[in-house]
């Protein structure tokens, strides 16, 4: 990736077609429209810091970790961008299908836990109100935006991701 954000950022295909792994579709981006930079000073007990000035955090691990909770952390972070992102969604594909979602939202719960290989592995849960929708064109958009959605199309088949419609 380059500092032009309007590079393409491919123009082959996979060996399977251009489906993606496995005969999964392809969700890669075939033009890139922004290109976010943040840096890690530190690691969990240090701070961020975002090439434009918008960030600039304190990390630090939660007490359920064993650190001190004096500050934000990644998975906290994650939520906040998997939450904004899938609303941006569900938004946009309720638009298109005449739907207007006022008054929406998204909640997002990211879990991390040790992992089989001896790594760590993360968890999401994603709880979403649509209060002026009936509840079957409700899990519609809901499936729609998930299909949409980056954050679903970089964590599917790599993480669970739980949505309920309440």
């Amino acid at each position: 990736m380059t500092d032009d954000a309007a590079v393409e950022t491919r123009t082959d295909t996979d060996a399977d077609g251009g489906t993606g792994t496995g005969g999964r579709p392809d969700t890669r981006p075939t033009k890139i429209m922004y290109v976010a930079e943040a840096t890690a000073h530190g690691g969990r007990d240090g701070y961020i810091s975002s090439q434009d000035g918008q960030i600039d955090l304190k990390v630090a691990m939660p007490p359920a970790m064993g650190g001190d909770g004096d500050g934000t952390n990644p998975e906290q972070l994650f939520a906040a961008g998997y939450s904004s992102c899938f609303h941006n969604a569900l938004v946009l594909v309720g638009r298109r299908a005449g739907f207007d979602l006022t008054g929406s939202t998204v909640a997002a719960k990211v879990g991390i836990g040790p992992n089989r290989q001896r790594g760590y592995g993360l968890a999401v849960a994603l709880s979403v109100s649509l209060p002026i929708i009936d509840q079957a064109v409700a899990a519609k958009l809901v499936d729609a935006a998930h299909q949409v959605c980056p954050y679903s199309n970089a964590t599917r088949d790599n993480i669970d991701v739980t949505i309920v419609l309440g």
